[in-house]
């Protein structure tokens, strides 16, 4: 009787089992199809098309021509150039000046904290569009622009801020520095509060400055934050495309054209999909590589 009962509450186990792993693959099956819809078909697809020569009725397959402009096309190795410039210089010193801005809002009372980070946070979710004709007023080459009104008190004569390739590239940068904060700061309010208090009270008591809490408590510890901040900050740098195209349209003299503006013209100004689909590629392996570099230098000894 008693193999005969073991046997049955086997046979409902294995049934309860089977219907929970039935249940949550229909659970999962919904994300997926959005993920193979809207992420795996249009990559495939861009695959296909990068072979291709688009035509009204019918598309012919040039085989890897496409590439071969892509890789003699001084564009592209300029717009490259331009993107890692980009790069290179925004996505530090936003990190930088999130970093500090979370130092000081981390001490503040909860209502404060929650008032600031709203405050920062508050251009993610405005519109790009309409930000990005605040920042055209302010670069106003005419006298009535904010930034020569308030460059005038200093001397200097008016620039056309977005119209010289001396200082198109650097007002990009200033514009991003200066708006683009809110995410990774509440991402390190987040991490710095998840700090024990005990390690700064060990500290205290062996007499550690602000400093070297800093260096010895606080980096180590949001390390793993600084990794993944620094690995998604790049890879969204380097498909950065509206500022480009709302602010200087990748001029004067291609001085901002970015990689995902060029990729853009291709396709849908020029009509060069199977072009733009190659080049897009292209920039997928150079963005693959740059973040598998980043694990290999800053990830030793992180736990995600």
């Amino acid at each position: 009787m008693n193999k005969i009962k073991n046997t049955s509450l086997n046979t409902r186990k294995k049934r309860r089992l089977t219907n929970e792993s039935i249940w949550g693959y229909i659970f999962i099956l919904a994300p997926f199809l959005v993920f193979a819809l809207f992420t795996l078909y249009p990559i495939i697809d861009a695959f296909i098309i990068s072979f291709q020569k688009f035509k009204p009725l019918k598309t012919e397959w040039i085989g890897l021509e496409n590439y071969t402009k892509t890789f003699k096309s001084s564009l592209f190795y300029q717009s490259l150039v331009n993107t890692v410039v980009y790069t290179g210089i925004t996505v530090p010193l936003s990190m930088m000046i999130s970093f500090v801005i979370s130092i000081l809002i981390v001490p503040l009372t909860k209502r404060k904290q929650n008032f600031f980070k709203a405050a920062y946070y508050l251009p993610a979710i405005a519109s790009g569009v309409a930000l990005s004709f605040v920042w055209k007023w302010i670069y106003d080459p005419l006298p009535s622009g904010l930034l020569n009104r308030l460059v005038s008190f200093l001397g200097v004569d008016n620039q056309n801020w977005l119209g010289s390739s001396n200082t198109a590239m650097f007002s990009l940068i200033f514009m991003a520095l200066l708006s683009s904060h809110g995410t990774t700061i509440i991402i390190y309010i987040a991490a710095l509060l998840g700090i024990d208090n005990s390690y700064y009270e060990s500290a205290e008591i062996d007499g550690a400055t602000f400093f070297q809490k800093l260096r010895y408590i606080v980096l180590p510890l949001v390390k793993p934050t600084t990794v993944f901040l620094l690995i998604t900050s790049v890879i969204g740098s380097f498909q950065v495309f509206q500022n480009a195209f709302l602010m200087t349209g990748g001029g004067p003299d291609n001085k901002t054209t970015m990689v995902g503006l060029l990729i853009f013209n291709n396709a849908f100004k020029y009509f060069e999909y199977g072009q733009a689909s190659a080049q897009a590629l292209v920039l997928t392996v150079i963005i693959g590589i740059f973040t598998f570099l980043q694990f290999k230098l800053t990830g030793d000894n992180v736990e995600y």
